[in-house]
């Protein structure tokens, strides 16, 4: 899909924040000089095309009293496919990665409570047969990551 300017300055501008307001989409969308009916469906045309693979929020699991934590797989290449469905199965499982690693499938967990997070780990090792390694975090850094397009 090409990008053209609008497209790009869409991306650049809502990477570094959306407004929190009563109509955020009508304030982004003047910040770019257009109306907020043209925003949601550029936004939706970029993430039909897969340019965009997710539009929205992200929240502080541990700030609202959930646990969150990485773990990752081990997984045999002939059974990836098969086991990634069976992750991306539990709702717990916020996000699902393949790496080029001996670990080669890493997924983001986050629960409604901290302790729910050994429990959907010993819940996912029983579902696969695999040992699933948690890695959780022990200190936060905070990193204005920005890609411009």
């Amino acid at each position: 899909m090409e990008l053209d300017t609008l497209d790009r300055a869409i991306i650049n501008q809502l990477q570094r924040g959306f407004p929190v307001c009563e109509r955020p989409y009508r304030q982004a969308a003047a910040q770019l000089g257009i109306d907020e009916g043209e925003l949601i469906a550029r936004l939706d045309r970029l993430l039909a095309e897969g340019v965009l693979t997710r539009f929205g929020p992200l929240y502080h699991a541990e700030k609202l009293g959930g646990g969150l934590t990485l773990a990752a797989l081990a997984v045999p290449e002939e059974r990836f496919e098969e086991i990634a469905a069976t992750v991306n199965g539990f709702a717990q499982v916020a996000h699902n990665y393949r790496r080029e690693h001996r670990l080669n499938m890493w997924f983001v967990l986050a629960t409604e409570t901290p302790q729910e997070i050994a429990h959907t780990l010993k819940a996912i090792e029983t579902a696969t047969g695999l040992k699933v390694y948690n890695m959780p975090k022990h200190e936060e850094y905070f990193v204005g990551l920005h890609f411009p397009v």
